[in-house]
């Protein structure tokens, strides 16, 4: 009898624990947002069109290195509005795909991004390009949603933290990447 009255007070505090633990979860912001932004050594003629094409995002995203062996699969436009991009990957890398929904020549780039596995997310992200004092100031944000899932690990893991090092990576290929373009097309008659 004391062993089942005990079993009793153990299993009432773990679902008061639950019912806590739940209601906290529930306060977590459902709207996230992550941003990063950086000097890039070249104007926005140069840097805008490595964004708008999903076709050089393998010489910059942070994300491609993951898996070498990754299925791209591009389609509409070649770049700008309407151009789409699909990839399948290891567990990395997951499978999801990209469209953009926006293209402002030089400035701006919209994209509707969908994950598909190991989890299920819809996201915007926006680059916007302005000029800089040696080039360009470019800012890549994204925007989303939290489920009760996504709300209850972001008690154990900050969103901003983890994939802001990302933007931050990406950032830092895309000044590589834009200034080495610049120098070629100074270089070019």
């Amino acid at each position: 009898m004391a062993r089942a009255s005990l079993l009793t007070k153990v299993g009432i505090g773990l679902l008061g624990a639950l019912v806590v633990f739940s209601a906290v979860v529930a306060t977590r912001p459902s709207h996230f947002h992550v941003e990063r932004s950086a000097a890039i050594p070249a104007p926005p003629p140069v840097v805008f069109p490595l964004i708008d094409d999903f076709h050089r995002w393998p010489e910059w995203s942070p994300w491609e290195k993951l898996d070498p062996g990754m299925k791209r699969e591009y389609s509409g436009p070649a770049s700008g509005l309407g151009a789409s991009y699909e990839w399948t990957g290891n567990e990395d890398v997951g499978r999801g795909s990209m469209r953009i929904t926006e293209s402002q020549v030089p400035s701006r780039v919209a994209i509707a991004l969908e994950f598909k596995e190991p989890w299920q997310a819809t996201n915007t992200t926006l680059f916007s390009i302005a000029p800089g004092p040696n080039g360009s100031t470019v800012t890549w944000g994204m925007d989303g949603e939290s489920n009760f899932v996504f709300k209850a690990m972001s008690m154990f893991m900050d969103m901003d933290s983890m994939v802001g090092k990302d933007f931050e990576e990406g950032l830092a290929n895309l000044a590589r990447l834009a200034q080495a373009e610049a120098v070629r097309s100074a270089a070019s008659p």
